[in-house]
């Protein structure tokens, strides 16, 4: 997997670590990262099944009225 290098804030980094209970600062900036993504990941599931419950609810038929 490419790597890639990038520039945060010091005291963003401590607390990221602090939080996370992890020594290193790139094991900490990979946890919430991948934390991030797994969120995500599980928004778009309940979305996608919400989408699903909404369009079982249209596709059954009305009852008759009157």
């Amino acid at each position: 997997m490419a790597k890639v290098n990038v520039s945060l804030d010091a005291e963003l980094v401590v607390e990221v670590m602090v939080l996370a209970g992890v020594g290193s600062p790139q094991d900490a900036v990979e946890l919430v990262v991948r934390d991030y993504i797994a969120r995500g990941h599980r928004t778009e599931a309940r979305v996608e099944l919400t989408d699903q419950n909404l369009r079982e609810v249209e596709v059954r038929p009305q009852d008759p009225q009157g």
